[in-house]
């Protein structure tokens, strides 16, 4: 156990001195959060020194629709306020909606998301 600490101390150092740890990256956490149009989305399990912001796409109907994939595990579309998290959709989001993807399950506003 007392190597295990000793191993996490560099992660933690890091964490504390620079830009690896902020409200939308926190390395030591494995949590990223990123706001796509009125949805915050947030993912855990994602252990990244620099996560790509999401992309803004056109949809068909031509309003703004998002495409968030901080880790290869976790790829989260918005198209006109519909989800869709790895190819699963999880039907229409309200409009102030928070999205979390934890360990492949999904929740919106804390609630497990119906496929």
């Amino acid at each position: 156990m007392r190597v295990r600490s000793i191993a996490m101390l560099p992660l933690v150092a890091l964490c504390l001195s620079g830009p690896g740890c902020s409200k939308s990256n926190n390395l030591f956490l494995g949590r990223v959060e990123s706001k796509l149009g009125s949805h915050v989305v947030i993912v855990t399990d994602c252990y990244r020194t620099s996560v790509p912001p999401p992309e803004t796409l056109r949809s068909e109907s031509g309003r703004p629709s998002y495409r968030f994939k901080p880790c290869l595990d976790a790829d989260v579309r918005i198209e006109d306020d519909q989800l869709t998290v790895n190819g699963v959709s999880y039907g229409k989001l309200s409009r102030t909606d928070t999205v979390i993807v934890d360990h492949g399950k999904v929740l919106i506003n804390d609630i497990a998301a119906a496929r």
